[in-house]
């Protein structure tokens, strides 16, 4: 239901919000997430002009994240990349439907609003914080930075 880029996005923003204050560089980002670096730029790029994260350019610089992860929605992320929107009317503009969906519209807008219920409500940080989980794809050398910036929640 989500595209391989959104999914991307996804593993790059978890990674980074294990150490939100650190700027990570796209190579590092890219070795720890497996997805090939030339794509996740452009990842990254659609992702600091969403807001989400912020970047510096040189020797030093990387990324970050923007707001702390507490304050980042995965559908946030989600949106940034591939907008999940209800179905409100007809897509194929079929007069006699109008804003009254088919069985197949209908559904698809059900599962839209599932979608959307479920991922506004998960944080980056309850990602990066779920206690007894496996870590979500992400190099687990930056747990000691996870601890003291989120705590033992």
């Amino acid at each position: 239901m989500l595209s391989q880029t959104t999914e991307y996005a996804l593993r790059a923003m978890s990674c980074l919000a294990y150490d939100p204050e650190r700027l990570t560089s796209t190579i590092e980002l890219a070795e720890v997430t497996k997805v090939p670096s030339n794509y996740l730029a452009k990842v990254l790029q659609s992702l600091a002009q969403a807001e989400l994260i912020v970047g510096r350019r040189g020797v030093g610089g990387g990324y970050k994240l923007n707001r702390p992860a507490e304050d980042i929605t995965l559908l946030e992320v989600i949106n940034s990349i591939d907008k999940v929107e209800r179905i409100t009317t007809c897509p194929l503009g079929l007069e006699n439907h109008g804003s009254r969906l088919c069985p197949l519209h209908r559904r698809m807008d059900q599962a839209a609003a599932g979608l959307i219920k479920h991922f506004e409500g998960v944080t980056l940080k309850d990602i990066v914080t779920e206690p007894e989980a496996t870590r979500p794809l992400c190099d687990t050398t930056r747990t000691a930075k996870v601890e003291m910036t989120f705590g033992n929640s």
